[in-house]
């Protein structure tokens, strides 16, 4: 495998934990019967945003690594106000 192949394989990876986050979601609107966002939806955009921003910074490609970047910011912050909220339920509940 040469290096390229290597970094285009990482590529599709990360485009396939980023692209799966919408399946995941899907399938969970489905079951619900409305429109809902799990929290594997983060966890999965995490995943995928960090292997594609690894894949952007070896193409040296700063309108990608801009996108990915600001996207992990805003994944890694819903899944704290996620915590957040669980956590004042649960302290509320007791």
């Amino acid at each position: 495998m040469t290096s390229e192949h290597f970094w285009l394989t990482v590529g599709f990876l990360g485009q396939a934990f980023f692209s799966g986050r919408f399946l995941v979601q899907w399938i969970a609107s489905e079951r619900k019967k409305e429109s809902v966002v799990p929290v594997s939806f983060w966890f999965f955009s995490i995943g995928g945003g960090s292997v594609l921003l690894v894949y952007a910074i070896h193409r040296m490609d700063p309108v990608f690594i801009a996108g990915q970047g600001l996207g992990l910011f805003v994944y890694l912050r819903n899944l704290y106000l996620i915590r957040r909220k669980q956590s004042r339920l649960a302290r509320a509940s007791a």
